[in-house]
């Protein structure tokens, strides 16, 4: 065979080759189309996007917790200090009054063993600072929850803090509904449930077992409530149902609305005033586990305030 026969002959075979090709793709269908849905196929819609918990970032909305103070001794009285910067650099001196104050500080260990809720003082250069002692050595977050001056919504801003010595590791207290401190006896009564808002009503106590009619006012409410997740130590925003008015006293229960961002182990920190001083009781509740004391032939016993 010549060349110019060779050369005719591979292009018909080729011609043929193409042809195939276009005939089984006729016959198939383009095979980038989209196939039909299937008639029992379900469309998803993209899951929603869950805003992050409070007081696990130091920087928000423009806005930067500057903890000056990063270390202090266990078990000696210290000062902390702390700034609130915007994004120039600049100290935050505008807030807006929120539970009666312009800012609110809460310390806690990382094993929540140990909580503190101070009300620094701001000096006219925009630094706060308190005067704190903490028991003992470990690693522990500091929050500053406050409302910047204008701003729709609060915000937490959160800090990790270092107290020095000789360090003892603890295991989180296990759930119970009761607490003792100075004491008073306070019942929980409610659970968490992941992902949607609960119902927490406490019920105070004095010594002789009477119910304390005589709650006094504080922070606009007749308690104060603050729940840290185990862990992270996410912040929840929680919220009294019944707000202080004037001098007036009440009791025994004060109620709250809480919202757990995921199930797990929360520690409730319920400030309460009696008789002009205001006391810590404290809870560890599971998100998603019932009312916390259901298993208590497993978990004998109560739990107070550090």
């Amino acid at each position: 065979m010549n060349p110019l026969q060779k050369i005719g002959a591979f292009t018909a075979a080729l011609g043929a080759a193409f042809g195939a090709a276009y005939g089984i793709g006729v016959g198939i269908g383009p095979l980038d189309a989209d196939p039909e849905p299937a008639a029992h196929s379900e469309s998803h819609d993209p899951p929603a996007r869950v805003e992050a918990p409070a007081g696990l970032q130091v920087s928000e909305r423009g806005l930067t917790l500057d903890l000056r103070t990063t270390a202090l001794p266990a078990g000696r009285p210290g000062t902390l200090e702390f700034v609130v910067r915007d994004a120039r650099g600049d100290a935050l001196t505008a807030y807006d009054r929120a539970h009666g104050k312009q800012l609110h500080l809460i310390v806690a260990s990382r094993d929540l063993t140990t909580f503190r809720h101070l009300h620094p003082v701001r000096a006219a250069d925009g630094t706060w600072s308190t005067p704190v002692s903490l028991p003992a050595a470990g690693a522990y977050r500091v929050f500053a929850d406050f409302v910047p001056a204008g701003a729709e919504k609060g915000l937490t801003l959160g800090a990790d803090l270092t107290v020095t010595g000789r360090y003892t590791a603890t295991e989180l207290p296990a759930p119970s509904p009761t607490a003792t401190v100075d004491g008073y006896t306070v019942t929980l009564d409610g659970s968490l449930a992941p992902g949607r808002e609960s119902d927490l009503t406490f019920t105070v106590h004095d010594a002789e077992g009477d119910p304390v009619t005589r709650l006094q006012p504080y922070l606009g409410a007749y308690g104060h409530l603050v729940a840290l997740r185990s862990g992270d130590l996410a912040y929840l925003h929680v919220h009294p149902h019944d707000a202080a008015e004037g001098d007036a006293t009440s009791g025994p229960t004060v109620s709250f609305a809480a919202t757990t961002p995921s199930a797990g182990a929360y520690r409730l920190f319920l400030d309460f005033k009696v008789g002009g001083e205001v006391r810590t009781a404290a809870f560890t509740v599971t998100a998603g586990a019932g009312t916390p004391g259901e298993d208590k032939d497993e978990h004998e016993g109560t739990h107070g305030h550090p």
